[in-house]
């Protein structure tokens, strides 16, 4: 079966010829896949038989709860602890592993819920879920009246409490799917009823704003499908379910192409050792597709590095609320980083910061670029970094033409306002050649010394759940000293390659890596790093 390229795009996140393979079949119909992070294994549901299972390469499918309360969408929470949408119930739930199980959401002002469908999670603990009236009809759910008299998209606060509506009461004939942007700025909620996708942005208190239609006309009179799952993959991609398999959009709205599966797709789930598998629930079947591409990185995704117990569980971090943060050095001094917790920031690396020509090319800091050969370290850990799977974080100062929100309360950003320095769409504000960003990089900006001061970084590290940071770029004892003090205050292991850091001089740069970066992060070399991410 070949897949439908429409963008050129498509093919950098699925081969077009990728195989469909069918894992599992014989099932009413499936929904709800989600893969366990620790114990490798997919869970899955069959809303009209009324079961859970589980699927994993060695055992094949075993069934794991009969009756599920005609269990829908599934996933994990950051202490993997399952969350459950049930159709029977009306209820929202979280199951704990040693079997207690706790009602997250059954009313909203007293009225039950109509049925929760999809459920995510926010790195803020916050869980997010869909309420269409499916599991009050029959064969999907249990029959019987509503409550409410329309179909809304809440939230569970991070702690607990009482699900809080986020969108107008009228605005969706049946919420669905719904997934968060890779760095938790947008939700997406598709509407099957209306055949489309909407994106919202997320406040910084969870509320939702400025709704708008990213797709619609989801449907074709030729092939049965609707817009039901929905996962966002690591490049903000939207990859939904729809006529003939399943479609995937581009952040902007573009259909970038089509992957055609052999029946109705429900949802899919990424999994896997490196979450590089597809999993579809389709009807009657699971299939699996490899990708070139994995997903927005969940907060449970994380757990893959806590280990498990003996019984299978996985490791309580109960008794240590720092538990998943073992340092990434050995005892024995040689570093060992393990990809998926790291990013790699690269920072003020513009061509006014360290290139001839450049607003401060007075400075000496273009001849102690050189000296250190600062771009093509960087720009050689970076490609190291991206094959094993680093996020590369970019950080660039910006201003807009006539600095307006920049303070003269220092000396550099004096200087920097009157050298014109930095601004938008010149030359100057543009990454020195060589160290442009790559697909999937994310992308910061800023008005200040440090990385993290008015910025979204620390969103990104927690939506992609890194906590370990390679600390390179300009000037060694300004912009990434700052970072690298912020970052070890925040209870993030910074770790700086001194040959990829670039400063005026040699002194000023020697001043900053044999004192002050010694006391807040790990100083080394690109190849030490390149090494230790094996």
């Amino acid at each position: 079966m070949t897949h439908v390229t429409l963008r050129p795009e498509f093919e950098s996140l699925i081969d077009p010829y990728a195989p469909v393979g069918q894992v599992a079949t014989g099932f009413e119909f499936t929904e709800g896949p989600i893969w366990h992070p620790v114990e490798q294994f997919l869970l899955f549901s069959d809303m009209p038989a009324d079961i859970r299972r589980r699927w994993d390469g060695k055992r094949g499918v075993v069934e794991m709860r009969r009756p599920s309360n005609k269990c829908n969408g599934m996933t994990y929470d950051a202490e993997l602890n399952l969350i459950v949408c049930e159709h029977a119930t009306s209820s929202l739930v979280r199951e704990r592993p040693d079997g207690r199980r706790e009602i997250l959401a059954s009313h909203y002002e007293n009225q039950e819920l109509n049925s929760p469908n999809d459920v995510c999670v926010h790195s803020s603990g916050a869980i997010y879920f869909s309420d269409p009236w499916y599991g009050r009809m029959p064969v999907y759910g249990v029959e019987r009246p509503r409550q409410l008299g329309f179909q809304g998209v809440y939230r569970v606060p991070p702690g607990g409490g009482a699900p809080l509506l986020l969108v107008d009461r009228h605005l969706f004939d049946q919420p669905n799917g719904l997934c968060f942007s890779p760095d938790e700025r947008l939700l997406y909620v598709n509407d099957t009823v209306q055949a489309l996708i909407r994106v919202f942005d997320v406040g910084s208190d969870g509320a939702l704003s400025n709704g708008r239609v990213l797709a619609s006309g989801i449907r074709s009179e030729l092939e049965p499908g609707v817009p039901d799952g929905m996962k966002c993959d690591q490049r903000g991609n939207v990859w939904v379910t729809a006529p003939g398999g399943v479609w995937v959009y581009a952040p902007t709205g573009e259909l970038l192409g089509k992957v055609r599966v052999p029946e109705l797709v429900a949802n899919l789930a990424w999994g896997g050792p490196e979450f590089r598998t597809l999993y579809l629930t389709a009807t009657h079947s699971v299939y699996t597709i490899a990708t070139k591409v994995g997903p927005r990185h969940e907060p449970y995704m994380g757990a893959r590095n806590r280990g498990s117990t003996g019984s299978g569980s996985p490791a309580s971090s109960a008794s240590s609320p720092n538990a998943s943060f073992a340092a990434p050095l050995l005892a024995a001094g040689d570093m060992q980083l393990d990809p998926r917790r790291c990013a790699m920031i690269i920072q003020d690396l513009q061509n006014d910061v360290i290139m001839d020509g450049g607003a401060f090319a007075d400075s000496g800091a273009p001849g102690h670029a050189k000296q250190q050969r600062v771009i093509d370290n960087v720009r050689r850990l970076a490609e190291a970094a991206r094959a094993r799977g680093v996020v590369v974080i970019h950080v660039w100062f910006v201003v807009e033409p006539g600095a307006p929100g920049v303070t003269l309360n220092a000396p550099l950003f004096e200087g920097l306002v009157d050298s014109k320095a930095m601004v938008r769409g010149s030359w100057g504000a543009a990454p020195v050649a060589g160290l442009e960003p790559r697909s999937g990089d994310f992308i910061v900006e800023k008005m200040r010394m440090s990385a993290w001061e008015g910025t979204r970084l620390e969103t990104i590290l927690k939506a992609t759940g890194r906590d370990v940071i390679i600390n390179t770029g300009a000037w060694t004892n300004m912009s990434v000293e700052h970072t690298a003090r912020t970052g070890a205050d925040k209870g993030y292991f910074m770790v700086v390659p001194e040959d990829c850091c670039s400063t005026m001089n040699a002194d000023w740069h020697n001043a900053s890596i044999n004192f002050a970066m010694q006391n807040v992060s790990v100083v080394t070399r690109a190849d030490a790093v390149i090494k230790a991410l094996g």
